[in-house]
């Protein structure tokens, strides 16, 4: 398997045909993977906001002076009104805030950027990013698309790539009924395959003023396993979320 960044992609602005510029820049094959940063999706579809945007109701000025208190850091609350707006549910509000967005990912300040995001002060993910990469899908000469973000894990350090939104593909690989090496069926393991694939890509996107939003996946092969359309976990089957739903921060 091969992984390449897409070279010379100009800075990205709403209304651009992102796959038409993709597509410009590297000769695509059919069963190429395509990776795309939730940064570049978001401008093109006018995600960027100012922070005026988003005036602060009571219930976000109070998170922001809760969160101003613990963290000795002044907070805006119009930055807390945005994530209010953004998620379904807070799962968390301290000492940070951990949401559910509309299209089902958990993460926190319901993954808005405040980075990247010149003439503006936010930068919101995109609304329904398996449709974003459906369009992209339907400007390439590639039949797979991932939309990726980064964000952080419970009990480890620092950020890695996730998928957010995909076409052409399933997310998961389903290696239930398969037996292991010792003849022993698997009874739970499905491969978040797109995962994966968008941790990989973002070794090779890099991170800071020398990223780039764009990596092509060659040469990977699904093998013959099942797919598995599920992603994010349902609210039922949740049980970090539940007990993260009782639990409250001690100051």
């Amino acid at each position: 398997m091969e992984l390449f960044a897409v070279p010379d992609l100009p800075e990205i602005r709403e209304g651009d045909d992102l796959g038409a510029l993709i597509d410009d820049r590297v000769d695509l094959r059919p069963d190429d993977v395509v990776c795309v940063a939730s940064t570049v999706v978001s401008k093109v579809e006018g995600r960027a906001f100012d922070l005026d945007d988003f005036p602060a109701g009571p219930r976000a000025r109070e998170i922001a002076a809760r969160l101003s208190e613990i963290s000795g850091d002044e907070k805006d609350p119009r930055f807390a009104q945005a994530v209010l707006e953004e998620s379904t549910e807070v799962i968390m509000d301290a000492p940070f805030l951990l949401t559910e967005s509309r299209f089902g990912h958990v993460g926190v300040n319901a993954g808005i950027d405040r980075s990247n995001v010149p003439g503006h002060d936010l930068l919101l993910l995109p609304e329904r990013p398996s449709d974003s990469a459906e369009r992209i899908r339907s400007g390439l000469s590639a039949d797979r698309v991932l939309v990726t973000d980064t964000c952080g894990r419970p009990f480890r350090h620092g950020q890695r790539g996730v998928a957010i939104g995909w076409a052409g593909m399933a997310p998961a690989r389903d290696w239930r009924g398969e037996a292991d090496r010792d003849g022993r069926e698997l009874g739970v393991t499905v491969e978040s395959v797109a995962d994966e694939l968008a941790a990989a890509a973002n070794l090779v996107a890099g991170e800071g003023d020398g990223g780039t939003p764009v990596v092509v996946v060659r040469d990977f092969e699904w093998g013959d396993h099942g797919e598995h359309d599920a992603h994010f976990r349902d609210v039922d089957g949740d049980l970090i979320r539940q007990a993260v739903r009782g639990w409250e921060f001690d100051e």
